[in-house]
């Protein structure tokens, strides 16, 4: 997984914190962390990947099967999945998309009758007072749909904000997704396809490989930089077509939320400002 040190530096102190020697020195076991950042930027496989680096088992909690037809299922629903998790615990729940799980949970009582009310309160309570080493893992795009009782310390550690990747890290994503592929990186110029690759996510630069292998194929020829550019150029990254929201949810971030990177990537309006200044 390409950047993300602060995120990656954060998960590796706490990678033996379910140990019998951790817990003789009076360290609790870690809680969660709520990842917040833009689409596409590697929230989803920062989990799997601390699955990996901790050895612990990964448990996907999809919160829409949760709710059921009739009463009091739901509720059951959320206890006996909390119940599944600390059966196999030390591991890692991770739920993606919280913010549109837990959407509807301020107007839940004249919806559903409370439902998704209840149910996000059974799984407020469980994050508080849970003993059991579980660790959580959420991940969310949109901030404004967010309770924010779940935002409080003692339910999730830290909360980290995920950016657009910087050159360095475009370039590494780029190595890694061309390797993953059996291609040589170092027969591509990744320093010309990073700077055209500027405001795009992990997966935007994916798919621009994707495209550009599928390019070199019908044309029977290899992969190579001059094909990726053009498939570069070809592109909208989301960072433009949304950059408003892009930006909304970079302010909310700033001193609200740890960078998940060490570099932070300034937006354009942020660039044209000071410009004009």
């Amino acid at each position: 997984m390409a950047g993300l040190e602060n995120l990656k530096l954060w998960l590796s102190k706490r990678s033996l914190a379910f140990s019998d020697r951790a817990a003789e020195f009076g360290l609790p076991a870690p809680k969660g962390v709520l990842l917040l950042g833009v689409q596409g930027c590697g929230k989803s496989l920062c989990a799997k990947a601390a699955s990996s680096l901790w050895k612990l088992p990964l448990l996907r909690l999809d919160i829409g099967r949760m709710f059921g037809s009739l009463v009091g299922s739901s509720e059951e629903n959320m206890r006996r999945a909390i119940q599944t998790a600390e059966s196999v615990a030390p591991a890692i729940l991770w739920i993606d998309e919280i913010d549109k799980a837990f959407a509807g949970t301020q107007g839940s009582s004249g919806s559903d009758a409370g439902t998704a009310s209840r149910v996000f309160g059974t799984f407020l309570t469980w994050l508080s007072e849970k003993t059991a080493p579980v660790f959580v893992i959420a991940t969310a795009n949109d901030i404004s749909n967010l309770p924010p009782e779940l935002l409080r310390k003692g339910r999730v550690d830290d909360i980290f904000f995920v950016d657009l990747p910087s050159d360095q890290e475009r370039r590494e994503v780029f190595r890694i997704h061309l390797q993953k592929r059996g291609r040589n990186a170092a027969d591509f110029n990744l320093e010309e396809l990073s700077r055209l690759s500027d405001g795009f996510s992990g997966a935007e630069i994916e798919e621009a490989i994707i495209s550009g292998l599928f390019d070199a194929f019908s044309k029977g020829c290899e992969l190579n930089t001059e094909i990726l550019k053009t498939g570069l150029a070809e592109t909208v990254p989301l960072s433009k077509t949304m950059s408003e929201e892009l930006n909304r949810l970079r302010s909310w971030a700033q001193g609200r939320a740890r960078p998940a990177s060490g570099v932070v990537v300034p937006s354009a309006a942020e660039i044209r400002r000071k410009i004009e200044l």
